[in-house]
């Protein structure tokens, strides 16, 4: 069978960081408009692996640009990802070994005792096309415009978005609305498990009525809105500022069709069962942004940026990162340090009771992505100047991720019963 990565934010959270980051790469290029109208295309290739044999992905990309003035462009975006290996599925690791059903209600598949349980059959392949135009509606105003698809088996999305843009004080300001809209829909393998109900047991006589029970039909819906407020401000000829406002709302399915919790009879107990995780129909996500780039007389390029988020579900966010781009003539080196701390949504728990879910617990999730924890990313980009116009670069990125022990008056628990996630990550690209 096949699983997927929770992609509730990626389609339109990138591109609205996109327009944010048009905007600080500086003003338009004084060059010839001759020069201008022909295609840049920036073609990489994503590789990304997890220890232990866990997720592992390729991500090819190309993406190409005409450029029809200095300031009218269109781009055309094309990414392929291939994912495959092993995920959490949110139950505990026990002292005995476990039998889980497969999503997908074909086949079971058995974690050994004292390991965090893994489903082994992460597998899938995702197409995502975008375009956006760009273009200037006089000289103190612009606009953008554009749309993207995204299709994997078991995930469709669709969306719109656009910006404009106001310029102020000779262009050293620059005032930015933009927006975006995205309807997704969901169809896991197996159907839509009903939340907080059983795991079926594979094997028992009552297999197929009980998998029928706990399944709600075979997809779902979601709608995604964006918002982002900014400003762009040349403070001197070596100095850049940025600041956003962006506003998230999610309505409809936001529930991981692939999670489990476990059911303990106490805290620290025996597993007694697993139930299919729940959550919230509706999220509103807020984040406040800053970024500061200066260039120093030798050419070098120093920047850094905070980022702290927060929304309804109690989870509060801060990420801050620096990178220094050292300019060595044709070559360039730019070494990323990124820290990234997060607190645990109001209804995380490694596991539930069995007492909580007879009382009627309606919302729980033990996926570790929205519990308390930290990452810290160190990674170095080298740049080479084939020709005029054409570079090839690549990147190497170390990625740690680590959960502390959880405290709860209903289900503390060790920080070594969560897991933890290192990644490399390295990325190969030319553009021309």
């Amino acid at each position: 069978m096949t699983k997927k990565l929770d992609k509730s934010k990626a389609p339109l959270g990138s591109t609205l960081a996109a327009i944010g980051c048009a905007l600080l790469q500086g003003l338009p290029n004084q060059v010839q408009a001759g020069e201008l109208e022909k295609w840049d295309v920036d073609a990489a290739v994503l590789v990304y692996s997890e220890s232990d044999s866990r997720v592992q992905a390729a991500e090819p990309v190309i993406s190409a640009t005409r450029n029809f003035d200095s300031e009218t462009k269109l781009n055309l975006k094309l990414v392929l990802d291939t994912l495959t290996g092993a995920s959490p599925n949110g139950a505990l690791p026990s002292d005995q070994p476990q039998t889980f059903t497969r999503p997908s209600g074909n086949g079971s598949y058995t974690t050994d005792a004292g390991e965090i349980p893994l489903d082994d059959t992460f597998r899938d392949t995702r197409v995502a096309a975008s375009a956006d135009w760009s273009a200037p509606v006089n000289r103190d105003w612009a606009y953008s415009v554009g749309g993207h698809f995204s299709s994997e088996h078991d995930y469709l999305s669709l969306g719109t978005n656009a910006s404009l843009s106001r310029y102020l004080n000779q262009k050293n300001t620059t005032l930015t609305l933009a927006g975006g809209l995205s309807l997704d829909t969901i169809s896991p393998e197996g159907g839509l498990p009903v939340g907080l109900s059983p795991m079926a047991e594979k094997g028992a006589a009552s297999f197929s009525s009980d998998f029928a029970a706990s399944r709600s039909g075979s997809e779902d819906d979601k709608q995604v809105t964006d918002l982002l407020l900014g400003v762009t401000q040349v403070i001197n000829r070596r100095t850049l500022m940025q600041f956003n406002y962006s506003l998230n709302l999610a309505d409809g399915y936001l529930t991981d069709p692939y999670k489990l919790v476990s059911v303990l009879d106490q805290p620290g107990g025996t597993t007694q069962e697993y139930r299919y995780e729940s959550r919230p129909d509706s999220r509103i996500k807020q984040a406040l942004f800053g970024q500061v780039k200066y260039q120093l007389g030798s050419g070098d390029v120093a920047d850094l940026s905070y980022r702290y988020q927060f929304d309804d579900w109690g989870l509060n966010s801060h990420t801050l990162e620096f990178k220094y781009r050292w300019d060595l003539g044709r070559h360039y080196l730019e070494p990323q340090v990124r820290w990234y701390t997060q607190s645990a949504v109001d209804f995380y728990q490694p596991y539930a009771l069995e007492s909580q879910v007879n009382a009627g617990l309606d919302e729980v999730t033990a996926d570790y992505r929205l519990g308390d924890f930290d990452a810290w990313t160190l990674g170095i980009r080298y740049g080479y100047q084939v020709t005029e116009g054409q570079e090839a670069y690549t990147r190497l990125s170390l990625y740690q991720q680590t959960t502390g022990d959880f405290s709860s008056a209903t289900t503390p628990a060790s920080g070594d019963d969560i897991p933890d996630t290192t990644a490399v990550m390295w990325i190969l690209g030319y553009k021309f």
